[in-house]
């Protein structure tokens, strides 16, 4: 592993334990170089995702990326971190279970839309503002009333 202080290729791993969420090994390493200390993470990786993108375009899936717009919806919300890495890494293992390793863009920001919902409103709706492409006020207040319960009338 190359050390992100100095460059060295020679680094060393001081400790390894499972990550919070269990579905990573955690390790923290050194660099006799310079000294540095930096964690990293080890994942499984089922298969290769690609995204296609609305355009046609293809990617590969970057789990960075989903974590960032994830993570980006949930600033400053009173979600467990630990919840958020969950979700995170059940939505990858749902992409990968699907037995495809092309995955349309649009699937992917519905899966997050779904565990989104559940998790936080407001998260959801954030999310949903950029997957959606918002344009004005007027988006957001008819998005958000659809998620309003319908009154019951009094008979």
């Amino acid at each position: 592993m190359r050390c992100p202080f100095c460059g060295n290729t020679d680094t060393q791993v001081k400790d390894s334990r499972p990550a919070e969420d269990h579905v990573a090994i955690r390790r923290r390493r050194f660099c006799p170089a310079c000294s540095g200390r930096f964690t990293t993470y080890e994942r499984v990786q089922l298969r290769d995702l690609v995204v296609i993108k609305s355009n046609g375009r293809r990617e590969d899936f970057d789990r960075d990326k989903l974590e960032r717009s994830i993570r980006i919806a949930m600033q400053k919300r009173p979600v467990d971190p630990e919840r958020v890495d969950q979700m995170i890494s059940g939505i990858v293992r749902r992409l990968e279970s699907t037995g495809d390793t092309d995955i349309p863009s649009n699937m992917i920001g519905e899966i997050v839309m779904e565990a989104l919902a559940r998790i936080d409103t407001v998260a959801y709706v954030r999310f949903a503002s950029v997957y959606k492409n918002f344009q004005e006020a007027g988006d957001f207040d008819k998005f958000v009333s659809e998620l309003r319960p319908v009154p019951k009338t009094e008979k």
